[in-house]
């Protein structure tokens, strides 16, 4: 890493750190920002491209300095950060990463079978005759309409914690890569495959090679997931989410092979969709 001290906010090498609210100018950049120690940390390690670092000399500090890439890292004065950023960030770490280019979805499903085995053209879907070990059962998490980045980044760390291989989602949902998905995540949206998908057409496909696709639902004439999950065998499973105030639309449902609900209290309607998420996974998790 280089290091290189600046003092002010004019100085032209901090131009890309610019403007750092803004979602759609990143995206037209080709870039992402990571923000934390922990997560900017998360991001060296990932291997993903790093362009730049900027930091405070307390964050510079406590920077493990082991890479050895050899993007530059400038430390400046929290007031220069602040004035840079556009914003009071007291986190003292800022990281720009180069977004990696777009994942085909069918790439993400045959990775799943863990054979990681090289293909021409569009990858082959889980076959219906194949069976894994226990231990190493596909799950996908696929959403639809989840538009909130807190949730989005909540449901790629629930699903990281319980050894999802691959997140999935519909176009109207939030950018994984955006800062705060990135930073709710822990950055595990840097770690998880994800790709968008041809909606509902992908949880029909899924279905089709033998996937058990699940459809959660807060209605009361749905069977409970636990019992869903004890039927589908050694299948792989997708469970499927929705839009956090409608759920799932009835196409997204109607294209899985399973409708499901979480036991909850009388006169409890819902949960959060991304805690829906991690009592799902826990769930099918245990079904063996």
């Amino acid at each position: 890493m280089a290091i290189v001290r600046i003092e002010s906010d004019a100085d032209e090498r901090l131009s890309d750190f610019r403007n750092i609210p803004d979602p759609d100018l990143l995206v037209r950049r080709g870039l992402f920002v990571a923000e934390g120690r922990l997560v900017v940390s998360r991001l060296l390690a990932s291997g993903l491209e790093t362009r730049a670092l900027l930091l405070t000399e307390t964050a510079l500090a406590s920077l493990d300095s082991g890479t050895n890439e050899t993007f530059p890292v400038y430390v400046v004065p929290q007031a220069v950060m602040n004035d840079v950023a556009g914003f009071n960030f007291h986190r003292g770490c800022l990281a720009l990463g180069v977004r990696p280019p777009a994942r085909h979805w069918r790439e993400i499903v045959a990775g799943t079978n863990r054979l990681r085995q090289g293909y021409g053209g569009p990858p082959k879907l889980y076959a219906k005759a194949e069976r894994q070990d226990p231990a190493c059962v596909p799950k996908l998490v696929v959403l639809e309409r989840v538009g909130n980045v807190d949730n989005v980044g909540a449901i790629f760390r629930n699903a990281a914690a319980f050894g999802v291989d691959g997140v999935l989602l519909q176009a109207d949902c939030a950018d994984p890569l955006y800062r705060k998905a990135i930073r709710t995540s822990m950055a595990a949206s840097l770690q998880i495959p994800y790709a968008t998908v041809p909606w509902p057409d992908a949880l029909r496909e899924l279905g089709e090679a033998g996937w058990a696709t699940i459809a959660m639902t807060p209605a009361r004439d749905a069977p409970l997931l636990r019992h869903v999950a004890a039927t589908v065998g050694d299948r792989p499973i997708a469970i499927a989410l929705g839009h956090e105030g409608d759920g799932l639309t009835d196409e997204a449902s109607k294209a899985c092979s399973h409708r499901a609900r979480i036991a909850m209290a009388g006169g409890v309607d819902s949960v959060n969709v991304a805690t829906a998420a991690a009592i799902a996974l826990y769930e099918v998790g245990g079904r063996q």
